[in-house]
């Protein structure tokens, strides 16, 4: 598949689906987050969700008070998704949408 052909089909999932009725969703990803809070990184520490789709790791690290988040994500409509999920915390989010193989 050619570049934007990935990126049409992950906007057309996020687009047709809704969080609840995809096999990766995690409302509370605590796996993640344990391993995060006990690596024993300051919450400055910049992090990157690779892939973060409508990103509830990048929420509950905030949360948290972690404070240098990225999430990188090729479907601009999960983006989308995620910033309205989120309001006004969104903003304290980099977001990078963008192919990993092109970051």
């Amino acid at each position: 598949m050619e570049h934007k052909e990935i990126e049409a089909h992950w906007n057309k999932i996020y687009s047709k689906r809704s969080a609840e009725n995809v096999g990766w969703y995690q409302p509370n990803p605590i796996p993640s987050i344990k391993m995060i809070e006990t690596s024993g990184f300051d919450k400055d520490i910049k992090i990157i969700d690779i892939g973060g789709g409508d990103c509830y790791l990048a929420e509950h690290l905030l949360d948290l008070g972690f404070k240098n988040i990225s999430v990188l994500e090729i479907s601009e409509v999960a983006i989308e998704r995620a910033k309205k999920r989120m309001g006004e915390k969104a903003e304290q989010i980099n977001w990078i949408c963008s192919n990993i193989l092109d970051f």
